[in-house]
């Protein structure tokens, strides 16, 4: 099973930028891919990003060309990167690890961190 510890949410004014951490811990399978999900109370979770072993990345249409998500292979540690933040993106955020590279949810989940976009 996998393991994944998240850091960097918190509150942040719109326009303005956060960058949010996940160290995972386990097989390299089994973090083949990583990314980032979100969800506000009554919705499903959905795909922020998420990106493979490989460097292959897949964004949301609501955050491209605002948010950018990277990896770290040696440290099993991905990072979202999130700049001209809205409102709408309030939302708790779930770091993600699993084998296949498809939007649809599943595998391993971080305990989520609060993103809070206010004035």
């Amino acid at each position: 099973q996998v393991q994944l510890v998240e850091s960097g949410g918190g509150l942040v004014q719109p326009g303005g930028s956060l960058r949010l951490s996940c160290a995972a811990s386990g097989s390299i399978l089994s973090t083949n891919v990583l990314g980032w999900y979100r969800q506000v109370p009554g919705n499903s979770r959905e795909l922020v990003a998420m990106i493979a072993r490989a460097g292959i990345t897949n964004y949301a249409d609501s955050v491209k060309g605002r948010f950018t998500i990277s990896r770290d292979n040696a440290k099993n540690t991905v990072y979202l990167q999130m700049n001209s933040l809205k409102p709408e993106d309030t939302a708790i955020y779930y770091c993600n690890a699993k084998v296949g590279f498809t939007v649809f949810p599943g595998g391993d989940w971080g305990q989520g961190t609060q993103v809070t976009v206010s004035s």
